[in-house]
């Protein structure tokens, strides 16, 4: 299934689930309320809610308010390899706010306190299930489906300090969606193999498959799981692929103006214009 959450006339959220063209309305106001509901797999894929046409939908976030947005660094083999690094024996992790997140086709706000504004398209693993601990099936279980996320960093303030926490928290600037796209569609199911990329006013700077991360998503929420219980919604940012502006030489960001195309087979993409904050002073 494609299950999505989209804006509707009045300003609110809908949860739904897409069927090629047609939205069925799930009945919930967005999707992070829905997966919340015990056995939202089996009546989402059994709704037979009001329907519209999903041709100009506006995608909200897939989940427009997770409770925790947990992200990884250095995920993918062979760009830890070429950067001349060993493979860490534990995943890097730092977290974002919900603040950060917009729909598949809003604008990215650039703020004019940073001129190394980055890009790193990644996997969203959504949380379905309430886990604690998680081992095995248990860990698979607690996978509701993927995503697709830009993970747009400020890096001169990422590296102001050791923490990475100030260059990844500015203000819509991730855009995730449009779909969640439950397991049994993907090929390698809670351990996809899918190719990543992003686009740049249509050139391609980053091009590999989720096939290479080191810490995969079954992985991720076993050792996520470990130290904080994960709940329906919560999110999962599984790391970037090699080609980010800022290890190029010379280093290349993103401006205003440009158009960032954020793409992985079978989930979609998300199509994000770059904009200046107009609301600075």
């Amino acid at each position: 299934m494609k299950l999505a959450t989209i804006r509707t006339l009045d300003g609110a959220t809908r949860a739904v689930r897409v069927d090629d063209e047609q939205l069925v309305d799930l009945g919930a106001a967005d999707l992070g309320a829905y997966l919340a509901e015990p056995g939202w797999e089996e009546r989402a894929a059994a709704a037979t809610g009001e329907v519209s046409h999903s041709r100009g939908a506006a995608f909200a976030p897939v989940v427009p308010r997770p409770g925790k947005i947990v992200c990884v660094g250095l995920n993918y083999r062979n760009h830890i390899l070429e950067m001349g690094r060993d493979l860490p024996e534990y995943p890097t992790l730092f977290s974002k706010y919900a603040d950060t997140l917009v729909g598949a086709n809003d604008d990215i706000v650039k703020p004019p306190e940073t001129g190394a504004f980055d890009w790193e398209c990644e996997l969203a693993v959504v949380i379905g299930a309430p886990v604690r601990r998680a081992r095995g099936a248990d860990a698979e279980r607690a996978i509701a489906g993927f995503s697709v996320l830009n993970d747009v960093t400020c890096r001169d303030w990422q590296f102001r300090t050791r923490e990475w926490l100030q260059g990844k928290n500015w203000e819509a600037t991730t855009p995730l969606g449009p779909y969640l796209v439950t397991p049994d569609e993907l090929p390698g199911g809670v351990r996809p193999a899918l190719d990543i990329s992003t686009r740049i006013d249509g050139e391609t700077v980053q091009e590999d498959t989720t096939g290479d991360l080191l810490f995969d998503p079954v992985a991720l929420v076993e050792y996520v799981s470990t130290m904080t219980t994960l709940r329906p919604g919560d999110l999962l940012a599984t790391g970037t692929p090699g080609g980010v502006g800022h290890a190029r030489t010379p280093a290349r960001y993103l401006q205003v103006g440009q158009h960032l195309t954020t793409e992985i087979s079978g989930l979609g993409r998300c199509e994000n214009p770059v904009v200046a904050d107009l609301g600075v002073g």
